[in-house]
Order: C-alpha cells, then structure tokens, then sequence
C-alpha cells in the first residue's frame, strides 16, 4: 500500500508552521492581551467575514468530513436534506437568541443563566458543556489519526502530538483572534481537500455527470423518502426537526459559537457573520457529500472495506487519497493537511470556549468567595491562557487514551444528542416565557437529561443497512482477509461511522448485529434524540416551574430589577417577549402617573 512521501509531509509542515506563525504575530500584535476582553473575546473587534468562517470551521471536524463522505458512499445524499434545517434555523439564531446575548456582552453565555435562574442553574449548564467538550476533543484528534495511520503510514502517535501541540500553542499565545484567523485559513483547506477528491475522481469518470450516473444507478441519489415512522433513519421530517434542534443548539446556545459572534464589533455584523456562514455550512454539505459519491464511483465495483484492504469505512477517504493522488507530488500532503485542519479548527475551538468557561464560570466566582472581591480584568488573561494550554494537554492525552476507551468513543458523540437538547431547552425556558423558575427548570434539566442519556447509551439498537456494494473486481488475497478481520489497535464499532455522521448533527447512532427484540425507543432515528431531550426538558421544566410557583415553592425574583419585584429586566428576553414587556411597564406607569395626577 502507498504512503505519503517526502513533499506531501512537506507541504504538511508548512501548514503547521503557518498556523503558529499567526498564533505568534496576533500575540506581538494588538492589545498585548491585557484582559479576558482581548484574549477570549478578540477585544470584540472582529469583522463578519472570519468569524463565519471560523463558525463553519468549528461545526465541521475531521470526523465529520470523512463521516459524511462515508455517509453518501453507503446510504446516498439524503442526509443533504438538513442543509433546510439549516435555513430554517439561521434567522432564529440571529433575531430570536443572539440579540440576548449580545446585550449582555458576556465572554460565558452560562452568566445569563445566572441572571435569569440563578448561580446553580449556571453551574449544572456550565458543567455539563464542560463534559461534552472535554470527551469530544480527543475523538477529534483521535479518528483521522487512526484512520491516517491505518492507511497511509503516517505513525498516529506523532500525528497526535504535533496536531495537538501546535493547536495548543496557537491557540494558547494568540487568542481569539489567531484562532479565528487560522480558522479562516485551515476552513480553505479543508475545501481544498474535499475538491481534490471530488477532481480525482471526475477526471477517472471523465466528468461529473460518471460520477452521477454510478450513484444514480445504485438508488444513492434518492431523497425521496417522507415517511413519518419515527424509527426510519433518514426521512425529511426527521432530517428538518432534528436538524433545526442541533442547529439551535449549536448556533444559538453553545459557548464556543457565540464566544466567536460576541467577538464581532456589533450585533448586525454578528447576524451578517451567522448569514456568511449558511452558505459556507451548505457549501462544504453538498462538496462533502458529493465526494462520498465520487469515491464509490472509483470503488463501485470492489469495495476496500469488503476486498479487506481497509477495516472500516472512516479509511475510505485516505485511501482513495493515496490511491489516486499519490503520484503527485505534495498532492497527498495537501489533501492530510486539510483533513487535519479541520482537527485542529475544532480542537482550537474547544480549548478557547472551555478556557472562557473555567474562567468566567469557576475561578472568577472562587476568586471573589475566597478574597472576598471580584478579579481584576487585568489579573484574568494569565489564567485563561494557562487554562487554554490545559485543555490543550488534556486534549493529546484523551487521544492518546482513546484507543483503549472502546465504548466511550461513541458516548463521547452521543453525548452532543443527550447535552445539546436540555441544554438549548433551558435558555428557551429562560429567553421565551417570564414564569419559569430556577427549581422548575433545574427539575427538567435533570429529567431531561436522565431520559436522553438512556436512550442514547441504551441498548440493544438495531443495525443500520446499506446500500448494496459489489467486490466483482476484487482480487482477495490471505493478507487482505486477516486485515478484514480487524488487527487495529481500537475496535470501534461495525458501523462507526453511523456515529460519525452524528458529529455534524452532533448525535450518533449504536449498532448491534444480536437478533434481539428491540425496545421502541431503542428503534427511534438518532436524530430525534435531541429532540426528544429538549421536548422533555421544555415542557417538564415549564410545567414543574408552574406548579412550583403555584405552591410558593419557587419564585422567579431573579427576573426584577427593585426590591418591590414590579419593574422586569427586559434584557433578558428575546426581542418581542422584551418590547412586549417594556411596553407593559410603560403602560402600567402611565396608568400610575395618572391614578396619582387625578
């Protein structure tokens, strides 16, 4: 089998190099980095166009590209259906929920969760964000390196370090700004890699319309499929509802996308950087998915996986990598080096926001309870950067220890299904409705959770089938079926990437191949997982505020400015629940001023 030569591992240090040379330049540049303002926040100078493509950067890991290519190889572009929930989802994101935040200017969206609810519903937010990030980092790293090394030789454990090293140190020394600029710069990559592979192919096919034509012939292009049974993997409904709820809770409450639109000079650049990036988002969807067509082109007719050349279908991309670039020079470098910068915009992505998180959320807070003062801003950067360089160090040793955690790797996917929904469902609660209360809410965030994680990691699930795939051409060899066995250092499961196609709706599918009866929950599509998680947590956590309420168990007087609990902080509402209110207190002043004058 080939592996990369001497100018693709070229091509792959200067892109590294680069990557730290602007890590280097924006920490001698600027400010100087004086506060948490300027460190985590970009001093809140940005302009729309980086931080939209920083926002798509950080949505799509490596996982994800090679997980969505493997998507369309075996189960077609149906899954190009949720770019609509895409859509949908943008102008929410924009009018409904960022106007919130950005009112507040806060560098830790959980501080409004405080100033709705209060400091444990902060804390339990906090917490649970903090867990989702620290398990996915070192999947990140983890998967395109296992899946490199596998293919093309490239030893996973050097890959691991360097790609992790270096996404610490820029990340760590430059701030938001190196990231957001070497997002911008790594995202032109990953379409570099994903077009090259799209290239190679239709210039095997003789044109794209060869590259069609073999899918279309094998049902991979048919999105036709409208069924309402909750149970079918991929149907438009479940595509467009649980799209819109990952979406949501990615674009409209997640830390590590709002951190980097606070960072944009104003709220219209902001709503200008999350329009800039829905093209970037579909753009890079479609490519990604058409280049899992255009690898079956080249594979129709012996797959490697079933020829036993490769082990399982994240290798499928890396292969036809080395298969048919390999004879160009620096070619194969670039096309790594893409995969691997779509590894180090997430990773530096999650490093940023959880430095943000642990400052703003813990420190800060055990600061002022242990000297009995807040911080000085100016005593913050030294922490967040010390932070950031931990989470960095954190992230290499969950990679390294990956390969030995079997079933955490899926749970560390599946947990973006059963984190992301309560958690969006929460700030719903808070931003949408003046009743919900801190207990109420705190009740069906636990409930909320405790029914997502056991359907997430419940089980048995039955099996996810694919489209037919043919070895006509396949010349099986001793070696290649002891290598379909499976000699890898980790096992993951069967149809790992199944879960993989959960990093982009950030939920995850389990497989099992026992002839078992399956529990009703167990069947549902992994894409109402979100959904049912924020369902729950919505309605229990309004429900149980009411009730709550109804007995003077809970009250809500974190929502007043005055002691006599009359006037409403209308900040803390979306933008027409707000003017609603405001005009209501006006109202009601008027009628006071008037009761008085008369």
């Amino acid at each position: 089998m080939a592996s990369l030569q001497f100018w693709d591992y070229m091509v792959l240090v200067i892109i590294l190099t680069v990557s730290s040379m602007i890590g280097i330049y924006y920490r001698l540049s600027g400010g100087k980095q004086k506060t948490t303002k300027e460190y985590l926040m970009a001093d809140q100078s940005m302009s729309a166009l980086p931080v939209s493509f920083s926002l798509m950067a950080s949505f799509m890991s490596a996982v994800t590209l090679m997980g969505v290519s493997n998507e369309s190889y075996h189960h077609g572009i149906m899954f190009c259906i949720i770019n609509l929930a895409y859509v949908i989802s943008t102008p929410i994101a924009a009018y409904l929920y960022l106007p919130v935040f950005y009112r507040m200017r806060t560098t830790s969206v959980y501080e409004y969760l405080e100033r709705r609810f209060g400091h444990s519903t902060r804390l339990a937010a906090s917490l649970a964000f903090s867990i989702q990030m620290i398990l996915y980092m070192g999947i990140v790293l983890y998967a395109p390196a296992l899946a490199l090394e596998a293919v093309a030789g490239l030893n996973k454990f050097s890959a691991i370090v360097i790609i992790g090293l270096v996404c610490t140190f820029y990340s760590t020394i430059g701030g938001m700004k190196a990231v957001l600029i070497t997002d911008v710069f790594q995202s032109l990559l990953m379409f570099a890699a994903i077009f090259s592979v799209i290239a190679m192919s239709a210039i095997k096919a003789g044109g794209l319309q060869g590259i069609w034509r073999a899918a279309a012939n094998t049902g991979r292009v048919d999105i036709i499929e409208f069924s309402l049974d909750p149970t079918i993997r991929h149907t438009w409904w479940s595509l467009i509802v649980g799209g819109i709820i990952t979406y949501m809770s990615l674009y409209c409450v997640n830390q590590t996308q709002i951190q980097r639109l606070l960072s944009v000079r104003s709220l219209k650049g902001a709503q200008a950087a999350l329009w800039w990036n829905l093209p970037l988002l579909i753009c890079l969807s479609f490519s990604t998915l058409f280049s899992g067509l255009a690898i079956y082109y080249y594979y129709r007719d012996c797959d490697p996986v079933k020829e036993g050349r490769i082990s399982r279908g994240d290798q499928l991309m890396p292969l036809f990598a080395l298969d048919t670039m390999g004879q160009y020079p620096g070619l194969c470098g670039l096309f790594v080096s893409g995969i691997f910068s779509a590894s180090l915009s997430t990773v530096s992505s999650a490093v940023s926001s959880l430095a943000a998180v642990t400052v703003e959320d813990y420190i800060k807070p055990i600061y002022k309870m242990w000297f009995k003062r807040p911080m000085i801003e100016n005593n913050t950067t030294l922490p967040s950067k010390f932070m950031a360089f931990i989470y960095g160090i954190v992230c290499v040793a969950l990679a390294f220890g990956a390969g030995s955690m079997g079933g955490v790797l899926q749970a560390s996917l599946t947990i973006f299904g059963v984190v992301g929904g309560p958690l969006l469902a929460i700030f719903t609660l808070g931003m949408f409705t003046v009743k919900a209360n801190q207990r109420g809410v705190l009740l069906g965030l636990i409930i909320g959770l405790f029914f997502s994680f056991k359907i997430g990691f419940g089980g048995p699930k039955p099996p996810v089938t694919t489209l037919p795939l043919s070895t006509e051409s396949c010349q099986m060899t001793t070696n290649q079926t002891s290598l379909m066995a499976g000699t890898l250092e980790s096992q993951l499961d069967d149809n790992f990437f199944d879960t993989i196609i959960a990093t982009s709706t950030m939920n995850a599918v389990t497989d099992s191949s026992e002839k078992v009866e399956y529990f009703w929950l167990y069947r549902l599509s992994y894409l109402w997982l979100s959904v049912l998680g924020f369902i729950i947590t919505l309605t229990t956590g309004y429900a149980l505020s009411r009730l709550l309420e109804y007995f003077n168990l809970a009250d809500n007087y974190q929502i007043y400015t005055d002691i006599s609990r009359k006037i409403i902080d209308c900040d803390l509402f979306i933008p027409p629940l707000s003017q609603k209110l405001r005009t209501e207190v006006i109202s009601e002043e008027s009628d006071r001023l008037n009761w008085l004058i008369s």
